[in-house]
C-alpha cells in the first residue's frame, strides 16, 4: 500500500486536488512555482519516514457556531490527499447508505432530500448532534478503527504522525467529560482532530461506522441518517424513539462522546432544524439566521467591489452560489426581496 501512496501519479493526483479551486492562493501559487521539486521532496520524505507535518494556522468562525478552524499547510493538504485517495476505498464500502457527508455522491442536498422523504413517511422524529465532536474524538479508539482495515504499518505510521500534528489545538475547546470505569488517567488521553484536515473530515466518519451499524443492526429504527455529527432518528410513535435514545447514548459512550442533552422526539410536523433549513413534510425553509448572515456577507462583497477590492465576476459568483443552494427550499420569495434591496454600484477603473 505504502508505494502506492508515495507513487508520483498519487502524489500529483493529490496535489490536484488539494489545489481544485485555490490555485490562485499565494500558498497554492507558490507550490506550484516548483511543483515537481516540493513533490519530490514531499516523496523522498514519505519514503525515508522522515515527513513532519508543519505548523497549523489556526482562526475562529462564528457560522453557525464559534468554532476552532485549524488549517495545514499547502503541502500537509498535498499529502493529507495522498493518504486518503489510497484508504478512502477501504472504508467507502463499510460505511452505511445514509451517512451522507464528506462522500462522493452524497452531501448536504441529498440529505435534505432523504430527511424529508422520512418526514412525509413516519409522524416522528429524534435529532442528537454530539457534543463536542472533534475536540472529543480519542485517538486510541481512532486508531483501533484504522487498524482493522489498513494492514500496512507504514500507512499506519503516516496516520499517526497526522494524528499526532493536531494534538493540543484543540485542547482548550475540550471539557472533560468523565464516563462509567475511568480514573484520573483518562484525563490525559490522547484526543481531538483539527477542523479544517480532509482526514479529520474521513476519520469522523471512520470513528461513527460503528455507530452507524449498532444504529442499522439493533436500533432498526423506521428512518435513520447522519450528516457528520448530526443524526436524525424516525420512528411512529414517541415510545419508540425514547427507548432508542437510550440505547444510542449508552453506544455512544463506549466511543467516548456524549450527546447534547435535552434531545427528545419531536413531531415532523413541527419542522426539522438541519444543515441550515427547516424542513417539513411537504416544503422546506430556510433557517433566518442563514439568510440574514448571507445578506450581511453580500453587502461586504458589494462593498469591497465598490472600493475596487474584488471584481464584479466574483459578487456573481457568490450570489450564483448561494441561489443554487438556498432554491432547494421554498425560496424565491426571500430571494426575490434580498436582491431587491442589494445595488450594484458603478464603478469606474
Amino acid at each position: 500500500m505504502y508505494e502506492i501512496l508515495t507513487s508520483w501519479d498519487n502524489l500529483i493526483l493529490a496535489y490536484y486536488k488539494a489545489a481544485k479551486g485555490k490555485r490562485g492562493h499565494a500558498n497554492v501559487a507558490a507550490f506550484e512555482l516548483r511543483l515537481e521539486d516540493n513533490l519530490l521532496q514531499i516523496q523522498q520524505e514519505l519514503q525515508d519516514f522522515s515527513y513532519h507535518p508543519g505548523t497549523y494556522d489556526s482562526f475562529y468562525i462564528h457560522e453557525p457556531k464559534r468554532r476552532l478552524i485549524s488549517a495545514a499547510p499547502f503541502r500537509d493538504r498535498v499529502v493529507h490527499h495522498a493518504l486518503c485517495n489510497l484508504i478512502e476505498p477501504l472504508f467507502e464500502r463499510s460505511f452505511i447508505f445514509d451517512s451522507y457527508a464528506n462522500r462522493v455522491g452524497k452531501g448536504t442536498h441529498r440529505a435534505i432530500n432523504r430527511a424529508q422523504s422520512f418526514a412525509r413517511r413516519f409522524p416522528f422524529v429524534l435529532q442528537c448532534d454530539v457534543r463536542q465532536f472533534f475536540p472529543s474524538i480519542d485517538h486510541a479508539i481512532l486508531r483501533s478503527a484504522l487498524t482493522r482495515k489498513i494492514c500496512d504499518s507504514r500507512v499506519l505510521w503516516l496516520c499517526d504522525q497526522i494524528l499526532e500534528s493536531g494534538i493540543g489545538i484543540l485542547s482548550d475547546e475540550y471539557e472533560m467529560t468523565w464516563f462509567p470505569g475511568d480514573d484520573l488517567l483518562a484525563a490525559n488521553r490522547l484526543r481531538g482532530l483539527p477542523i479544517g484536515n480532509l482526514t479529520s473530515q474521513f476519520w469522523a466518519n471512520v470513528y461513527l461506522n460503528s455507530f452507524d451499524h449498532f444504529i442499522m443492526r439493533h436500533l432498526r429504527p423506521k428512518g435513520y441518517l447522519r450528516y457528520v455529527d448530526d443524526m436524525l432518528l424516525f420512528g411512529r410513535s414517541k415510545v419508540e424513539l425514547w427507548n432508542k435514545l437510550v440505547a444510542l447514548e449508552s453506544f455512544l459512550a463506549k466511543l467516548r462522546i456524549t450527546i447534547h442533552p435535552g434531545a427528545h422526539p419531536v413531531p415532523v410536523s413541527e419542522g426539522i432544524p438541519f444543515l441550515g433549513f427547516q424542513l417539513f413534510p411537504q416544503k422546506r425553509r430556510l433557517k433566518r439566521r442563514k439568510g440574514l448572515y448571507y445578506q450581511r456577507k453580500l453587502c461586504h462583497l458589494v462593498r469591497d467591489y465598490a472600493e475596487g477590492r474584488v471584481s464584479l465576476d466574483a459578487v456573481s459568483a457568490s450570489a450564483q452560489g448561494w441561489i443554487n443552494h438556498v432554491s432547494y427550499a421554498n425560496t424565491t420569495g426571500l430571494r426575490k426581496a434580498l436582491f431587491r434591496r442589494i445595488k450594484i454600484p458603478k464603478r469606474e477603473d
